[in-house]
């Protein structure tokens, strides 16, 4: 028999949404306040006499609608290639018997470990030489240093959850390997693939160093780029940069919220054995 939750309960999940809540929210106020509310002693107040001037603005006085379209192709690629690559990679790790499984692993985890501003400089010199820069493939391709370890390591988790009886029987059936994982191990692994693809979509959706250093003509800046260049040399629009952060924000959220069930169901896979 379940217990019903105490009133101590839900005043900590109140206290847990406002905290969760609150830097949303501030930025939403601060995007709807006019320049006179945003500075002095108006600054720590609720808005006054909202406005969308701020968003207007964003999109009239800034090339912010190219921002947000080269994020969008940028992540939209490096997620989808990352995760077909990932998905064979992790099949072949969690699966197939073949030496040096373990070495692989590391060298995918060392990867992900290394800072980018150790990598930036390689990278830069080695797409500047091959006429890549400014461009989208020269982004694409520097974020496979974070991208595919991510999916890696995630997928190969989430393959590795599935029985083996399954492979055995396929494999019985006369299937070959590309069969086994594409209709076996990939259905099944459809909900860590969902969770995979959302975390890998957010990581270059907010990337910001080699988007800065790699790109550096305004019409091939992305969004985390072209919010911090709104800032004059006199002065700060918080304002726009409020407007900004929230636009950029509503995709992702958005998103999760449409694939929440296979997000929890990605998370929770394998949390509980039957």
């Amino acid at each position: 028999m379940q217990k019903k939750a105490g009133p101590l309960f839900y005043v900590f999940l109140a206290l847990f949404i406002f905290i969760v809540m609150f830097p949303f929210v501030w930025i939403l106020q601060a995007a709807l306040k006019p320049p006179s509310e945003l500075f002095g002693d108006h600054a720590f107040r609720l808005v006054q006499s909202p406005s969308f001037d701020n968003f207007v603005r964003v999109f009239t006085e800034r090339p912010f609608a190219r921002y947000l379209w080269n994020s969008t192709v940028v992540a939209t690629l490096t997620t989808l290639y990352s995760i077909v690559i990932a998905s064979a990679a992790a099949y072949a790790i969690a699966w197939l018997n073949f030496r040096g499984k373990t070495i692989i692993l590391g060298i995918v985890l060392a990867v992900s470990m290394f800072p980018q501003i150790a990598t930036i400089s390689p990278i830069f010199m080695f797409m500047q030489s091959m006429g890549l820069t400014n461009s989208y493939l020269g982004l694409i391709l520097p974020y496979t240093t974070f991208a595919l370890p991510l999916a890696i390591w995630n997928l190969t988790i989430f393959f590795r959850k599935i029985p083996s009886d399954l492979g055995e029987a396929a494999k019985v059936d006369g299937a070959t390997i590309w069969q086994t994982m594409t209709k076996v191990f990939f259905p099944l692994a459809m909900p860590g693939v969902f969770t995979t693809t959302i975390l890998v979509f957010i990581a270059a959706w907010n990337e910001f160093l080699f988007a800065l250093t790699i790109n550096t003509q305004e019409a091939m800046k992305t969004v985390p780029v072209g919010i911090v260049m709104f800032q004059g040399l006199y002065t700060i629009p918080w304002g726009e940069i409020s407007a900004a952060s929230i636009i950029v924000t509503i995709p992702l959220v958005i998103m999760v919220l449409i694939f929440q069930r296979r997000i929890i169901s990605g998370l929770t896979s394998g949390a509980v054995k039957e």
